[in-house]
């Protein structure tokens, strides 16, 4: 694990550990409230997983602040690999054609050049991903509908719903990936009196 990456974790957690200390300290959890199953067989409080039926404040807070440093990690790594999994290294890249000009007529100008360009790999494993993910977000949105408009449980509406968006963000990251060309423009700005 790199330095930095441990000194981010290190201040992260000194931060986060005494809140969650505050935290526990806070209200006992409820009594669960359920469906009378004489009534209907549904058990919208089911799941997967077993969670508390009451939070305190304090303790919904700590959760967010774990929710906000995992999006920030889970952004950082879809950036990572973006830039880094199917692009070629920075040593490559200035040795593959120093001398070839590469002309984008709406992109560059007077003041403006393309400084380097990879085209898209358009690589087999990317039309892949790409299959697959769109099935899995049509997959995720079928049980989404059906979940609506049938007498099923509603307690998975959330899994659906993040099932079917989590996938057509990773569809979108997997297009830019392999079938985006990857460039960098420099622009000369000066301040015109």
């Amino acid at each position: 694990m790199r330095r930095k990456t441990l000194v981010i974790l290190v201040l992260i957690a000194t931060v986060l550990l005494p809140m969650w200390f505050v935290a526990l300290q806070g209200e006992p959890p409820a009594e669960e409230i359920a469906i009378d199953q004489s009534v209907s067989e549904m058990q919208p409080l089911a799941g997967i997983v077993d969670v508390p039926n009451k939070l305190s404040p304090s303790q919904v807070g700590v959760i967010v602040w774990v929710a906000l440093f995992g999006l920030v990690a889970v952004l950082v790594a879809v950036h990572r690999f973006m830039n880094r999994a199917v692009r070629p290294p920075d040593d490559v890249s200035a040795a593959a054609d120093p001398g070839r000009k590469v002309h984008l007529p709406w992109l560059t100008g007077e003041d403006r050049w393309v400084v380097e360009y990879h085209a898209a790999s358009e690589a087999l494993e990317g039309l892949a991903a790409m299959g697959g993910l769109t099935v899995l977000a049509i997959v995720f949105a079928a049980l989404f509908t059906g979940e609506y408009l049938t007498l099923a449980r509603t307690q998975f509406f959330g899994l659906y719903a993040t099932g079917m968006f989590l996938s057509l963000a990773l569809l979108t990251v997997a297009y830019y990936a392999w079938f985006l060309p990857h460039l960098e423009v420099a622009e000369h700005r000066g301040h015109q009196s």
